[in-house]
């Protein structure tokens, strides 16, 4: 049996003024376990856009009429909400999980010796965008599901997910500066690249607010705008990314570029074709639900893919490696 120390009462005013500080100085956690704290941050992040998608496609956006609160006069799901109303309250629970899934990666960040406070301060920048987006949630559910703020919720979330995957890499990262791997015209391409995704999702909630499934079996407002025109738009961005993706890995080849950079791109090549197969599919079958919910979750897939194309770019090595300098590594973006 492992005996628990006993807590003097200065632990306990410790504990109370800087509860962070006092489980750090108590708590050294293996690399690994940092590590997995980030990804399951990450993980969950992905997993509250494609719950929040069942709640929109089972029509259950207004399953709790109200916010914060689910009904006038119950702060949970009553018998008379039904299934719609287990289905979103079900989803605002799970905004808990995140904020615990964010808060392990805080913690165990805060608590990594040596301290790296950058890695702590990407951890509190999600519990703020989480924080946000809860209230924004919150906001779309009081003007009645407005299509725009539906398409703000998305979009911040989107970001959520940006800030968790930059988390997740610094885990396996030293704190040194950031060696390119890639010379610049390589680097350009991969931030047209992430341009060009970005206004691909934003296309996307686009045709999300003026499309059919608008959350809720009410009538509900939607973006006056033929959605199926902007699906059309929507898919000659996706054509734009797998071709820019496509021309990455051919350059990435040419140059003989590092194993990382070619992996990821490859990686991301093979989930946008997925996503095609799923986004034709659900076009010309009228929009299924459950089409829709995996191109949801393929959206995050591809968002993620693209990030981590972008940080394969560059390596940061724990200080006192001995690795080749700046310019023994630029020689391979040169013949770019």
């Amino acid at each position: 049996m492992v005996r628990v120390p006993k807590l003097t009462p200065a632990d306990a005013q410790a504990a109370l003024r800087n509860p962070l500080a006092f489980i750090a100085d108590r708590w050294t956690p293996d690399p690994r376990t940092v590590r997995r704290a980030a990804l399951a941050a990450l993980v969950m992040s992905v997993v509250i856009v494609v719950t929040g998608g069942a709640v929109r496609l089972t029509g259950s956006g207004l399953g709790c009429p109200t916010w914060p609160t689910c009904t006038d006069d119950s702060l949970t799901t009553t018998r008379e909400m039904g299934f719609h109303g287990i289905v979103e309250f079900g989803n605002r629970m799970l905004t808990y999980v995140l904020c615990a899934a964010v808060g392990w990666a805080i913690v165990a960040a805060r608590s990594e010796k040596p301290w790296r406070r950058g890695l702590t301060r990407l951890g509190w920048a999600q519990f703020w965008v989480v924080m946000g987006n809860a209230v924004l949630g919150g906001i779309v559910v009081l003007v009645g599901l407005n299509p725009y703020t539906v398409a703000a919720h998305f979009l911040l979330s989107t970001a959520l997910i940006a800030v968790a995957t930059v988390t997740w890499q610094r885990t396996r990262e030293g704190d040194t500066a950031p060696r390119p791997l890639v010379g610049k015209a390589v680097q350009q391409l991969v931030w047209f690249l992430v341009a060009a995704t970005v206004l691909l999702i934003a296309v996307g909630t686009v045709v999300t607010g003026a499309g059919p499934h608008a959350g809720d079996s009410s009538e509900v407002d939607r973006i006056h705008i033929d959605w199926e025109t902007v699906a059309k738009l929507h898919a000659v961005l996706a054509w734009i990314v797998v071709t820019l993706t496509f021309a990455l890995w051919f350059v990435l080849k040419a140059v003989d570029a590092p194993a990382g950079p070619l992996a990821r791109t490859r990686e991301l090549f093979l989930v946008l074709l997925a996503q095609g197969v799923i986004g034709y599919a659900q076009y010309f079958t009228h929009l299924p639900e459950v089409l829709v919910g995996l191109h949801m979750l393929g959206s995050c897939l591809i968002w993620i893919g693209v990030l981590r194309v972008l940080l394969s770019l560059r390596e940061r090595p724990a200080a006192g490696l001995d690795l080749p300098g700046p310019a023994a590594e630029m020689t391979v973006g040169t013949r770019a």
